[in-house]
C-alpha cells in the first residue's frame, strides 16, 4: 500500500463519521394515551435534567436580609444567599402593603438585552416592560421576587476575569469556567432561579398554591424552562424567546442569543417543544413578535404542533396559549403587559 492510500484508508472512518453526524434533533412524537405519556414526561425531565451537567446540589438556602424599605405601595426587602457554588445572589422581594397575606406571587426573572448593568433593577424602570413592575404588580396584590443573575448589576465584575472583566466579556469568561466543570452556564444560572424559589415558598406572605413565572427575553426562557423543571409553579407567561434552536440554525440567527444560552447536547435528544411540553398541563401563555429574529416564527409553529396534544392528553387545551404578533419584533407591548397581567389574575 502506497503513502497516499494509506493515509485514505485513515481518514475513512473520520470522513464516514463526518457523513454519519444527526443533523438535526431527533423527533419528538407524543404517546397516543395519557399513561403512557406520563412515562415519557419522567424519561424526559430525567434527560433534560442531566443535560444541565455536573452542577452542584443545591443547599438548604441560607438568606441574609439586607435591609427593609417602606416604598409606600409596599415593603421592599433586599437579601442574599449563598448559592453553594462560590457566589452570593442578591434579591429584592417586594411585598404589598395592602391586602391580606398569604399573597399571590410572581417570580419576576430578568431579560438580557446586553444591559449588564440592570439585572434585578429591571422591576423598578419600564425596560423592557411599558410599566414599572414593581409598582403594577404589588399594587395588584402580588408578592414579587427578583435575583441577579450571573455577570447582572451586583453581580457585575465578581466573573473569573475579576473587577476589571465586565458585561459580554465576563460573561464569556463565565461560561468557559463552567464548561470546565461539566456544565452551562444557562444551567448555573437555572440552578439560581431554583434556589431562590426554594426561598420563596418559604415566605409565610407567600400562599404556596398561587406561585408564578414571568419575564421577557432571556427572562422568558428562564420562566419555561423553570415551568418545566418545578412543579410548584402553578403559570407563568414568556414575552419573546419562544425559540426552536433548529429553527434558529436555519435562520443562520445564532447570533441573536449570547453564549449563556447554549446547552452542550441538547439537539442530541430533542428540541424545544420537548421542554414546553413538560409544563403541561400547568396554565401558560406564550406571546413572540413575528419578526423576533430569535424566536423564527416557523419555529413557534412548530413548537405548537407538538405540544397541543400533550395538553389535550389531559383534556387541558385552554391551559396553552401562544399569540404570535404581527409585524413586531423582540418588544414588549402595552398590549402584552395588559394580556399578561389578565393572565395572572385569572390563573392566579
Amino acid at each position: 500500500m502506497n503513502t497516499l492510500v494509506f493515509c485514505f484508508a485513515l481518514l475513512l472512518p473520520i470522513i464516514g463519521m463526518g457523513q454519519s453526524a444527526p443533523l438535526s434533533a431527533p423527533e419528538f412524537n407524543i404517546p397516543k394515551n395519557l399513561k403512557d405519556w406520563k412515562k415519557e414526561r419522567v424519561t424526559l425531565r430525567h434527560t433534560l435534567t442531566g443535560l444541565m451537567g455536573n452542577l452542584p446540589s443545591r443547599p438548604s438556602v441560607a438568606v441574609k436580609i439586607l435591609s427593609r424599605e417602606d416604598k409606600g405601595y409596599c415593603t421592599l426587602e433586599k437579601f442574599e444567599f449563598d448559592n453553594g457554588a462560590g457566589a452570593l445572589v442578591p434579591g429584592y422581594m417586594l411585598t404589598p402593603k395592602s391586602g391580606k397575606a398569604p399573597f399571590p406571587a410572581i417570580y419576576y426573572c430578568h431579560c438580557h438585552g446586553n444591559r449588564y448593568e440592570s439585572g434585578k433593577e429591571e422591576i423598578f424602570t419600564t425596560r423592557p416592560a411599558p410599566e414599572v413592575p414593581a409598582e403594577v404588580l404589588t399594587k395588584a396584590g402580588y408578592v414579587i421576587m427578583v435575583i441577579d443573575a450571573y455577570c447582572f448589576s451586583e453581580r457585575s465584575g465578581k466573573g473569573p476575569g475579576g473587577a476589571q472583566e465586565k458585561g459580554g466579556a465576563e460573561e464569556l469568561s463565565a461560561s468557559k469556567r463552567e464548561l470546565w466543570f461539566g456544565r452551562s452556564l444557562w444551567a448555573m444560572m437555572v440552578r439560581d432561579d431554583l434556589m431562590a424559589l426554594d426561598y420563596l415558598f418559604t415566605r409565610p406572605e407567600v400562599d404556596k398554591q398561587r406561585v408564578a413565572v414571568t419575564g421577557m427575553s432571556m427572562g422568558a426562557t428562564r420562566s419555561w424552562w423553570l415551568m418545566a423543571l418545578d412543579e410548584r409553579i402553578k403559570t407563568g407567561v414568556a414575552v419573546a424567546c419562544l425559540t426552536r434552536y433548529q429553527d434558529l440554525i436555519s435562520e443562520h440567527n445564532l447570533k441573536a442569543h449570547g453564549i449563556y444560552y447554549f446547552v452542550p447536547g441538547i439537539l442530541n435528544h430533542f428540541d424545544t417543544e420537548a421542554i414546553i411540553s413538560l409544563i403541561a398541563p400547568k396554565p401558560v401563555l406564550f406571546m413572540t413578535g413575528d419578526e423576533d429574529i430569535g424566536s423564527p416564527a416557523d419555529g413557534i409553529h412548530k413548537i405548537v404542533a407538538k405540544v397541543r396534544p400533550v395538553y389535550q392528553l389531559y383534556g387541558k387545551s385552554d391551559a396553552f396559549e401562544n399569540i404570535i404578533y404581527p409585524k413586531l419584533g423582540h418588544v414588549y407591548t402595552p398590549e402584552m403587559w395588559q394580556k399578561m397581567l389578565q393572565w395572572m389574575n385569572k390563573r392566579l
